[in-house]
């Protein structure tokens, strides 16, 4: 990964002052299947800060357990501790 390019990413995020600033950048630069994925990847992560079982996770989305496996492997290094 191009480290120099992720920051860029980051940093256009967070210039971006309002919730349809943020929408039309995202329905720009993201494909239609990404913008399907994203969103369930960040209900993944949402459930398993609640202590969803896996399983149950992968049930209730509709995708397979390798995918919810993925976020729990992300929380477990320490990722997403500094967001909600």
């Amino acid at each position: 990964m191009n480290t120099r390019y992720f920051n860029s990413l980051a940093e256009t995020f967070l210039s971006l002052k309002t919730k349809r600033d943020m929408k039309e950048f995202l329905d720009g630069i993201l494909t239609p299947k990404e913008r399907e994925e994203i969103p369930v990847r960040l209900q993944i992560v949402k459930l398993l800060k609640k202590g969803i079982p896996q399983h149950e996770i992968a049930s209730k989305l509709g995708v397979g357990i390798a995918t919810v496996t993925r976020g729990s492997k992300e929380l477990a290094k320490g990722n997403f501790s500094n967001w909600r």
